[in-house]
């Protein structure tokens, strides 16, 4: 049986210290996501991914590259990605034009962050565009659910082409409600029967191509009094029972502020994770808390084995197995060889 490694950490620097390296070797271990202060080039970067995967060949390096604003890796010829909005504007123009624009992007930005030895983007956004948070924004592809679940499907096509998995985001929906998770608990009083015929449709329409989910740090108060990412109602009984999902789960930043704040009081981050983990998540991030020593990291994973030794969650095979299946199954074209590669060519005139 597969240990289950559900914790995704971060490191403080460009290179791995002796901390960094005891941390990827803790068996709770399972996953390393990336910042633009983890990033000088590509060969800077491409030098890391090997240390990391040295200390644990099986690590999940994951980063949040999705285009537009969030981009950790902008220089040293990693290509501009636009927004993902722009492509839902060119979908109005030249609606197929748009799916195959949308399929070039995943394929460049899957392609380039793998050459570098990257192996998952949390990406694509699937909150829809009301046109109210400001934390979504730009990220989202449209307001229409049919459109935003097209162009997603598409652009995953272009990470599958590029031998890497998906990740949509935030579950059930993030676009609705003004207030940032990352700094405030938001609150969307709509009935579930709204959610799930607008919000949530594209997780449904995308339960078979789908290999990852992050829940939302939002609180949906007519179906759970938790955040969705806390969930059983959210994760086990909707999302893998109704809809059908049967990838990774990943929980949102357990740093933000949406996910410290439960059953009216502050919790502790080992707690969150435990809770996380019972509600059906398989993976649980923990976001820059490396950057002041990384006690907050330490902290979770020895308290993690507390949470486990007292009853409070118990390692699931089966999360084990799906964190697994998010790891690249081929191998990536160096980045030489990608530049000269045809269909990478073809996909940078592609994109809108």
């Amino acid at each position: 049986m597969q240990p289950h490694a559900p914790i995704v950490l971060d490191i403080a620097g460009t290179t791995l210290t002796a901390d960094d390296r005891r941390r990827l070797k803790h068996p709770l271990a399972g996953g390393l996501i990336l910042f633009a202060r983890n990033w000088v080039d590509r060969a800077q970067l491409t030098r890391l991914t090997a240390e990391i995967k040295a200390a644990r060949p099986d690590m999940l390096i994951c980063v949040d590259h999705e285009g537009g604003r969030v981009q950790r890796f902008r220089t040293d010829g990693f290509t501009h990605l636009p927004p993902m909005r722009a492509l839902g504007e060119q979908w109005m123009k030249d609606a197929l034009g748009a799916t195959d624009a949308a399929t070039a992007a995943g394929y460049v930005l899957g392609a380039e962050l793998r050459a570098c030895g990257v192996d998952l983007s949390f990406t694509p956004v699937l909150d829809l565009d009301f046109g109210a948070s400001s934390v979504i924004g730009d990220r989202a592809f449209h307001r229409d659910a049919r459109v935003a679940t097209v162009l997603a499907k598409s652009l995953m096509h272009g990470l599958l082409l590029a031998g890497m998995a998906n990740c949509g985001k935030h579950y059930p929906g993030h676009g609705f409600v003004k207030a940032d998770s990352h700094v405030a608990v938001p609150v969307d009083k709509r009935s579930l029967k709204a959610i799930l015929a607008d919000d949530a449709r594209p997780y449904e329409w995308l339960s078979t191509t789908l290999a990852g989910v992050m829940p939302a740090h939002v609180i949906f108060p007519k179906v759970d009094h938790r955040p969705a990412g806390f969930s059983e109602r959210w994760l086990k009984d909707i999302l893998r029972g109704q809809l059908g999902f049967g990838g990774a789960i990943f929980s949102d930043d357990l740093s933000m502020e949406g996910a410290r704040q439960l059953d009216g009081r502050e919790i502790t981050y080992s707690e969150a994770a435990a809770l996380a983990l019972g509600a059906g998540c398989d993976m649980v991030l923990l976001c820059n808390q490396s950057v002041d020593g990384g006690a907050a990291l330490d902290g979770l994973l020895d308290g993690l084995i507390v949470q486990k030794e007292q009853g409070h969650w118990l390692p699931d095979p089966d999360s084990e197995v799906r964190r697994l299946a998010m790891l690249p199954q081929t191998a990536p074209l160096a980045w030489d060889d990608l530049m000269h590669h045809g269909a990478y060519q073809h996909a940078l005139e592609r994109l809108p």
